[in-house]
């Protein structure tokens, strides 16, 4: 189904999210965390996300594919990491009105707990990469997260869970968790309204260093 990007969209996606009962992680063993989940119209007027693919010369996860964020700062809220992020990786600057509401936070196995927040970026925005954290930036169509193999679910020796992954054709790739499951809970929480949780999923063992 394509979406516009519209006035009709944002108030559904505000509304979805102020009704919905996020799940926070507040273990003093995790460093907090925080990504921009972003939506943006293409030319076509369709509703879309960014994505970035992380530069190979980064020390942690070189090259996977990820939103734009980062460590919260001291005396940083989640919203104004999030923000910070977006500018920095992508030189895009938005307003604190751009925030559209917040996601479940997620554990992942390298020691962070992750608040997603969700943003409303604009018809689109001029992206400029910093080519010291991004390799490429992608602006991918929502309509892409409602095919029939999302998401995809496969069981690993390592773990009791299972580990979440959207093929994006589109990309020529699968998104694994955890920002496969900040997209996938961006479906069904902001764009259709349903609490879905994804904090059970796990991450492929190559995301736990």
């Amino acid at each position: 189904m394509i979406r516009a990007f519209d006035a009709a969209l944002r108030e559904r996606v505000s509304a979805n999210l102020a009704g919905f009962a996020r799940q926070a992680r507040d273990d003093a063993e995790f460093v907090r965390a925080a990504v921009a989940a972003t939506l943006v119209g293409d030319a076509d007027g369709r509703a879309c996300f960014l994505i970035t693919r992380r530069s190979s010369y980064l020390r942690d996860h070189p090259g996977q594919w990820a939103l734009p964020g980062g460590r919260v700062d001291a005396g940083e809220t989640f919203e104004e990491t999030a923000l910070r992020e977006l500018h920095e990786e992508l030189g895009l600057e938005l307003p604190a009105s751009a925030v559209l509401g917040r996601l479940d936070d997620y554990a992942t196995r390298s020691g962070f707990a992750i608040t997603p927040v969700v943003f409303w970026g604009g018809m689109q925005p001029v992206v400029v990469p910093s080519p010291d954290e991004v390799e490429a930036v992608y602006v991918v169509p929502l309509e892409v997260l409602e095919r029939p193999e999302i998401p995809e679910l496969r069981t690993i020796p390592e773990s009791d869970r299972p580990v979440l992954s959207l093929p994006i054709e589109m990309l020529g790739t699968s998104i694994h968790a955890p920002t496969a499951a900040v997209l996938f809970q961006l479906r069904e929480v902001a764009i259709h309204g349903r609490a879905t949780r994804v904090a059970h999923y796990e991450q492929p063992v190559f995301a736990w260093k």
